[in-house]
């Protein structure tokens, strides 16, 4: 059983991560990365700032930054994946992806079809750890930006050529629209 978790407000930036059910690749699958820049824009809309990201086939990772206090990172997360889950779905429907969807489907629990949820998109719960210091923050910084050329990964021939990643604006200073000049020199 899940327990839920309020996140405190004491700390105004988060590394937080979300993960595609079974660590399917459906964000790749598709090609939905536009849906998590979308989400970034809406973020922006509402004067929350991305420090910094890396969207992965089947996860994302960002650094949030909320200016303003009481916000809710769970209704913030888990509002992200619900939209991001209609419009994956959407997708896999218009690609046929017939057996993909089933598996989706079939992997709704009990409880969660009680609540009208139809498919599985992504893990239930995400990771959130508040920034507490300019060390923490660049380690954290340091792994997003380099996850898409570690481990298992073999994205792109280096770090910074990663496009889903904002590594190119640390380290190249090309700007993106999502992201606020005064995190250029971090």
């Amino acid at each position: 059983m899940s327990v839920k978790y309020k996140h405190s407000d004491v700390y105004s930036m988060y590394f937080c991560t979300f993960t595609c059910f079974n660590w399917l690749s459906l964000i790749e699958t598709t090609k939905s990365y536009d849906l998590v820049y979308n989400w970034f824009n809406i973020l922006k809309q509402q004067n929350i700032d991305t420090v910094a990201y890396a969207i992965m086939p089947n996860h994302l990772h960002c650094i949030l930054h909320f200016p303003e206090p009481d916000f809710s990172l769970n209704k913030i997360i888990g509002n992200a994946k619900r939209f991001m889950a209609y419009e994956i779905l959407n997708r896999l429907e218009k690609n046929k992806e017939t057996v993909m969807l089933e598996l989706l489907a079939a992997s709704v629990s009990d409880r969660e079809k009680k609540k009208g949820q139809l498919h599985k998109v992504f893990k239930e719960s995400f990771d959130a750890k508040p920034i507490f210091s300019d060390k923490f923050l660049m380690q954290k910084i340091n792994y997003i930006h380099y996850n898409p050329v570690t481990g298992k990964w073999n994205l792109a021939k280096d770090f910074i050529s990663y496009e889903h990643s904002s590594a190119s604006f640390y380290e190249l200073g090309q700007v993106q629209h999502f992201l606020p000049v005064h995190y250029r020199d971090l």
